[in-house]
């Protein structure tokens, strides 16, 4: 284990975040199935899950790398890169597509000039695609956090996301 900081993990050191992810398998020792606990805790703690993390997660748990990293790319809530303080879901399931899903989707795009998967440059919004909130009447819809909004369209999106920053405290994005 080495003292350098680890890329993407915020301050902690590569030997730091390895401590901390030992503790997070301690809590679930004794667990049945404690792999994705395991994967959504620390990935709470550190905001995404780097590839040395995963396999130290894999060496410690004993569980083949390929099954921790199919877990992580199978399942959308878990990042492999960091995201921002906010994530943005749009919803590209069938009725939300239909109904404009797609363009609301580019809007996002250009108001936050990144791409999907990608987090902006003040690391405030992360803008990732879903495909069901489970609003189909209520089409397109798109998240920010827990938050779901409905019947969203493109042309509301910098008033949407000015809006949300102001409730939660942000102040404007610009």
């Amino acid at each position: 284990m080495s003292q350098q900081k680890c890329p993407g993990c915020g301050e902690l050191s590569e030997k730091e975040m390895f401590k901390l992810i030992d503790g997070i398998i301690a809590q679930f020792k004794n667990t049945d199935g404690a792999l994705i606990p395991v994967l959504q805790t620390v990935q709470n703690a550190i905001g995404h899950l780097p590839p040395n993390a995963l396999q130290h997660i894999s060496n410690t748990m004993d569980i083949p790398y390929s099954q921790v990293s199919g877990v992580v790319s199978f399942y959308s809530f878990f990042s492999t890169k960091p995201r921002g303080k906010h994530v943005i879901r749009v919803c590209l399931g069938t009725a939300c597509y239909v109904r404009g899903g797609l363009q609301v989707l580019e809007a996002l795009k250009k108001e936050l000039s990144v791409e999907i998967g990608d987090t902006t440059a003040d690391k405030q919004f992360t803008l990732e695609v879903a495909r069901c909130f489970g609003a189909c009447g209520l089409a397109p819809a798109m998240s920010i956090d827990e938050e779901v909004f409905k019947r969203v369209r493109p042309v509301k999106v910098p008033e949407l996301l000015r809006d949300f920053l102001k409730r939660s405290g942000k102040g404007a994005k610009k």
